[in-house]
Parts: structure tokens; C-alpha cells; sequence
């Protein structure tokens, strides 16, 4: 598979009444056609900002390092003109909450139709026919009645099933996935999920799921790459980060996964909160919560080393057992 998406040292940092705060940091990741990568974190840790930026939707008054490259082409270096085509026609977004990116005062058919037929040209009544069979696509039968309805007529799940037919819409290239089943129940975010990752599949079309949750991203993704603080302190296929992490956070966050075989008295918890990039110290980010921390881990930023196909950021990488 060739590569879609490129992360290049990429950084973000965002003005502030006490001086320049640095939110992403140093971010190196890849996306080849057809492939599902998920970003999984605490919530703080960088991930929204980063996918938001693969579109261009950063802060005001943001400023940026390294690169952002989609299909060759530098996404930082692109006027507004091209930014908004490529949105339009190229990437899609999926965004965490519904209610929030579908206008209320809209029916379901006119926020459906209205980019196809105002930015792709297709004739209404095509558009309108389109809508209906990806809305049965995804899940929602009886497309015809559902194109009359409004946001506030339908539940959190058929709603989010209405932004992924959105997304769909356009056929894009890659698919940016933010929490996209957070405000759901557990059986509907399952359901949202297979649906996704079908259409995913059928279109051959690359996707980046924003997460949470280390489990549905092990489920859902191909690779994951796990952030902390702004930087990316572990990236490896999924199945072989579930059943051997290299990196203490990651370690971490499993141990915190609740368990059908075992019900300990209380949940394992990483100790302490997560910090944002520009909190942290000049050593190791994680440190300060990490049972296995030592003097090294102070001396600076640990670099991603690659270390039997994982790509990991820790000094004692090859002395932790799983």
C-alpha cells in the first residue's frame, strides 16, 4: 500500500495570555490507502488537534512545525481555496458530536444533499437518491421518511449514523473518525463501528479513529499509535500492541481495561492526571506516573527508537516485560 497521509515532525502550538503553548509536539505517523490507524490517548493528550490539523482546522492565531502531507501534497502549504476542495472532495471528518455539526433548523435530506449538490455539482434529484441508499448503507432503514425528519427527531445513535453517511457521501480518500461513538451506548457503539469499518473496507478508503478506547481501536484498526503529552510514545500493528506493549502508558491503559474472566475488587488506575505538552518537563512526559521511572528518564525526551517493528519512545523499552 502507498502512503496517504504523512506526519512529519509535526507540531502545534497555540498563543496564550502567558506566552506560546505548545499542544502537539514532534509527531511522526503514516497512512497507507485502505488502512485504518488509531490514535488512542488520555483526553488532553493531542489527538483531536492533530486530526483537526490534517484539515486545516487549527486554532486562531496557531502556528505550526514539520509537515502535513496528503497524497504528496504539503496540507500546511495550501491556500484556503484548496483547503476547502480538499475537505469537499478528499477528506472527510466524522466528528464526536452529532448534535453539535448538524444545524437543527435543517431536515436530515438537506444537510445529506446539500454537499453533493452545491459542491459536486450532482442534480438534486440524484442527490436525493444517493442520500436514501447511504442511509440504508449505514444502517437506517426507510430512508425516504427519515430524509423529512429534523436532528431532534432522531436518537444520538441514528444521528451518528447520519454523519457517517455524510462523510461517505463525497467518497473520500480518507476518513478522520473524532470519538465518533463516545455519546453511545456500548451496543450501539459496536454497531457504528461494524458500519464504519464495512464501508471502509467496501470503499477502500483510509481511515484515522480518534479514541479513547484502546480496545475498539485494537478492534477497528489495522495500527495504533498511542499519544501522551503531545507526542507519540508507541505505534505498532494492533493485534501485536494488545499482546505486547513496549511502552509503560501503554502497559498502563491495558491493565486499566475492565475484564470478563477476572473481577478484582477495584480496577487497576494509572496513578496522578495526564498533562498536556506544554506542562510537561524537560524529561520523560510520563514519568512522573510511570512504577518504572528512573534518573535517565529526567536527562531529556526520550526519541522514538524502532525496536522489533515497534516504534517507541521509552529508555528502557527492551528491559520491560508484559
Amino acid at each position: 500500500m502507498t502512503e496517504l497521509l504523512t506526519l512529519d515532525g509535526f507540531g502545534l502550538g497555540v498563543p496564550h495570555a502567558t506566552g506560546p503553548r505548545t499542544l502537539v509536539e514532534h509527531v511522526d505517523l503514516t497512512i497507507r490507502r485502505g488502512e485504518a490507524v488509531g490514535l488512542v490517548g488520555e483526553s488532553g493528550s493531542g489527538k483531536s488537534m492533530t486530526a483537526r490539523a490534517v484539515i486545516g482546522l487549527t486554532p486562531p492565531g496557531a502556528t505550526t512545525t514539520g509537515d502535513i502531507r496528503f497524497d504528496g501534497r504539503s496540507v500546511t502549504a495550501l491556500s484556503r481555496k484548496e483547503l476547502r476542495a480538499l475537505r469537499t472532495r478528499r477528506i472527510a471528518m466524522i466528528f464526536q458530536d452529532p448534535r453539535a455539526h448538524i444545524n437543527p433548523v435543517h431536515s436530515v435530506g438537506d444537510f445529506l444533499t446539500e454537499a453533493m449538490t452545491a459542491n459536486l455539482g450532482v442534480d438534486p434529484h440524484k442527490a436525493a437518491a444517493k442520500a436514501v441508499r447511504l442511509l440504508a448503507d449505514v444502517g437506517i432503514p426507510d430512508g425516504e421518511r427519515r430524509m423529512r425528519q429534523y436532528p431532534h427527531e432522531l436518537s444520538g445513535g441514528l444521528l451518528q449514523r447520519v454523519m457517517i453517511a455524510s462523510a461517505l457521501a463525497a467518497e473520500p480518500d480518507l476518513i478522520l473518525a473524532d470519538e465518533p461513538t463516545t455519546a453511545l451506548d456500548v451496543t450501539t457503539q459496536s454497531e457504528v463501528m461494524a458500519i464504519l469499518d464495512e464501508a471502509r473496507r467496501e470503499r477502500d478508503m483510509a481511515m484515522l479513529l480518534i479514541t479513547h478506547d484502546l480496545e475498539l481501536a485494537a478492534a477497528a484498526c489495522d495500527r495504533l499509535a498511542v499519544m501522551y503529552a503531545g507526542r507519540l510514545v508507541e505505534t505498532q500493528p494492533a493485534e501485536a500492541l494488545t499482546e505486547r506493549p513496549r511502552h509503560p502508558y501503554t502497559m498502563g491503559l491495558l491493565r486499566s481495561r475492565p475484564s470478563i474472566d477476572e473481577r478484582p475488587d477495584r480496577l487497576p488506575v494509572i496513578p496522578g492526571r495526564p498533562v498536556a505538552a506544554f506542562e510537561a518537563d524537560d524529561g520523560c512526559a510520563f514519568a512522573p506516573r510511570c512504577p518504572h521511572a528512573e534518573t535517565a528518564c529526567a536527562a531529556g525526551r526520550p526519541p522514538a527508537r524502532d525496536i522489533e517493528g515497534t516504534r517507541v519512545a521509552c529508555v528502557r523499552a527492551e528491559e520491560l516485560t508484559w
